[in-house]
């Protein structure tokens, strides 16, 4: 069983017989009143995103999930299609509500990993951090980077990142797919072309 300060993001936990995937959790004390913890929460059948508060009352049964890599292969009008790595004639699709605003991670031979509960597909789990090709960047100009400051590029995927002012067109970025932020540069473009 897990108790309310297990609820940490990335758990999954079953409550009323539904699955939920915790996104975000803070411990709230209050003076002279136990502590609370509040939660964001996913419904994994409906999506439905709640927000949650739990006490040291509320204990939960750990959701028993398997992973299955998938391969994602294309999307178009609105559905994401994946393959089994391992049987490639299984393909599997997705409709854009379900893969949220993870499309801005998907591209083309990308790896995720399957949650399944009960033989259903109920989420897909990205790599934390992926690398990105920048497909556009504006340009930056001698001193921009004194101020450390960051400019707005598009990756492959046509996602927008907002990235340190020397990043340029053409270079391979690594982004953490979780928060959508910069984490570094991979490598600079070819400069010889």
């Amino acid at each position: 069983m897990l108790k309310y300060t297990d609820l940490k993001k990335g758990v999954i936990f079953l409550m009323d017989n539904q699955p939920f995937l915790v996104l975000e959790s803070s411990l709230v004390k209050l003076q002279r009143q136990k502590p609370i913890l509040r939660a964001k929460i996913k419904n994994l059948k409906t999506g439905a995103i709640i927000t949650q508060s739990f006490t040291q009352a509320d204990e939960f049964e750990e959701a028993e999930i398997e992973k299955k890599p998938l391969q994602f292969l294309y999307s178009h009008r609105g559905k994401f299609v994946f393959i089994e790595p391992q049987k490639p004639q299984n393909r599997i699709e997705f409709n854009e509500d379900f893969i949220g605003e993870r499309w801005k991670y998907l591209k083309k031979g990308a790896q995720v990993n399957a949650i399944i509960i009960n033989n259903q597909i109920v989420d897909i789990e990205l790599p934390i951090k992926m690398e990105f090709k920048v497909i556009e960047a504006p340009p930056s100009f001698k001193g921009d980077t004194a101020q450390g400051g960051t400019k707005t590029v598009t990756i492959e995927t046509g996602a927008r990142i907002n990235v340190p002012m020397f990043i340029e067109e053409g270079d391979i970025i690594r982004v953490n797919t979780q928060d959508g932020t910069y984490v570094e540069r991979v490598k600079s473009r070819d400069k010889s072309n």
